[in-house]
């Protein structure tokens, strides 16, 4: 009998030969798509490192805010980009007020660029009866406390409502007009915002011009 070489590179004769060449070629194949689905998911959470963490998008987005319940005299605190923002409804007696002591402020008529253009105004808001103000002091940062129904009284002779500073004893109106002879420098922010409806605003973007 005749010895048969075999070269490692060729199926062998007979009937195993196209089983294993079938083998082989699903191996290359399954092979191939294994490393693809590998390659794929690598790249998932490279791409998704591009995409903004859910608290990425909350830190600057828009804040929405029911303000159907707020009573006049009122104020009511919401969170926007991690800063205290305060909304008060005012009365007609505060917004009446606010002419009678405006030779005892620094900035009565909001010259300095802390507000929206919609807000440069006396009230410095864009509706009179609410005020929506950032509810941080300008000298070092501090939440000033709102005092009302002639609180205010004690800190500015005259004036009934505003806000007061205890940590350096810093003033302001009920615009959030910052008084004289105090170290905060500036009037309180004005953040942007719109109102969508009568009872809805939106903090974070003013409304487009049509």
């Amino acid at each position: 009998m005749s010895d048969v070489s075999v070269d490692a590179n060729t199926s062998a004769p007979g009937p195993k030969g196209p089983q294993n060449n079938t083998r082989r070629r699903f191996l290359t194949v399954a092979t191939s798509v294994v490393g693809g689905v590998g390659i794929a998911g690598a790249a998932v959470p490279f791409i998704a490192s591009w995409n903004p963490s859910a608290k990425a998008k909350a830190a600057g987005a828009d804040v929405e805010v029911d303000i159907s319940a707020i009573e006049p005299g009122q104020l009511i605190r919401v969170m926007w980009r991690s800063k205290p923002v305060w909304i008060v409804r005012r009365t007609p007696q505060i917004l009446e007020s606010l002419s009678q002591h405006e030779d005892k402020l620094k900035d009565p008529g909001s010259e300095a660029q802390q507000q929206p253009g919609f807000a440069q105004n006396q009230y410095r808001s864009l509706k009179e009866e609410y005020l929506i103000l950032v509810g941080i002091c300008t000298h070092l940062g501090c939440s000033p406390q709102y005092l009302k129904g002639g609180a205010f009284e004690e800190v500015v002779q005259g004036v009934p409502d505003g806000f007061f500073c205890p940590c350096h004893g810093s003033k302001f109106d009920m615009a959030g007009r910052v008084f004289q002879s105090v170290p905060a420098p500036l009037n309180l922010v004005v953040p942007p915002y719109q109102f969508v409806d009568d009872v809805t605003v939106i903090i974070g973007s003013e409304a487009q011009e049509a």
